[in-house]
């Protein structure tokens, strides 16, 4: 099976979930299963421009991004986390190698205009295209692709992508069987409640009544291209929750939320 599973960066943060995370990937390689990770960042991306003084300013949850604030995602995103991860995977018996947008042209970008704002928000982008050849000669070879959330354009420059419309397009271009991401929360929630079953419908139902926000509407909409676009299974599951990605991957009944295709909202399901 061909997956793509997109990490929280938070998870990158924390030592012992991302070992327990690794160990679950090498297991799902050995089975024979294709695997690209997408990870992001942005909480230790903001610390680490905070650090340096350079303030962060969002538009509906996407960062403002000049050249400056662009260098810093390829140095924390394409370097550090990226290396973290695919040493960590690489530490649990499978071999990983950490990819970044300008690797063979491996992860093709356009920047992203928005109508809020005057001029664009810079060096942001949306996938366009993925070198799938490139990333067939590593899972051939038995290695996990890692892949920061950064994008190469046409005009040369690098480009800062959300990580979780990155995944959603990814899980596209490679025609993928399944999209899991890893969150820092245990899914979609209502109120406490964990969903079982989340609807296109219903999700967006939630984002008009406010009963989602911040990066998990952004999740939710990459939901929905990731399942527009013909991946037969989404799933939504905390990180740090036991064997999560085992069971997600493996289609068994589990911990998180999945997400289908538009039905009645009578099917969304809570987990007790």
């Amino acid at each position: 099976m061909r997956m793509v599973v997109k990490v929280a960066g938070a998870l990158l943060d924390d030592a012992a979930a991302m070992e327990t995370l690794a160990r679950q990937v090498s297991q799902l390689a050995h089975a024979g299963n294709e695997i690209l990770m997408v990870h992001g960042g942005g909480k230790i991306f903001t610390a680490t421009l905070k650090r340096m003084g350079i303030e962060s300013k969002f538009v509906n949850g996407l960062r403002l991004t000049d050249r400056e604030t662009r260098d810093v995602a390829v140095m924390v995103l394409g370097g550090l986390l990226n290396k973290r991860l695919a040493g960590a995977i690489s530490a649990a018996g499978q071999p990983a190698v950490g990819l970044c947008a300008s690797d063979a042209s491996c992860f093709l970008a356009e920047p992203m205009m928005h109508d809020e704002v005057v001029g664009g928000l810079g060096f942001v982008g949306y996938l366009t295209g993925v070198n799938l050849d490139f990333l067939e000669s590593f899972w051939k070879a038995g290695i996990v692709p890692v892949a920061s959330c950064i994008g190469l354009g046409a005009d040369g420059e690098l480009y800062n992508i959300n990580a979780d419309h990155m995944a959603a397009a990814c899980a596209e271009y490679i025609h993928a069987d399944r999209l899991i991401y890893l969150t820092d929360v245990a899914g979609v929630l209502d109120g406490s409640k964990v969903l079982k079953v989340v609807s296109t419908g219903d999700a967006e139902d939630m984002i008009r009544q406010n009963k989602v926000s911040g990066g998990m509407i952004l999740k939710l909409e990459a939901c929905k291209r990731a399942l527009n676009a013909g991946v037969s299974e989404v799933r939504i599951v905390g990180g740090s929750v036991p064997k999560g990605l085992l069971t997600a991957a493996n289609g068994a009944r589990f911990a998180g939320t999945r997400v289908t295709p538009e039905f009645p909202a009578s099917t969304t399901g809570v987990m007790q």
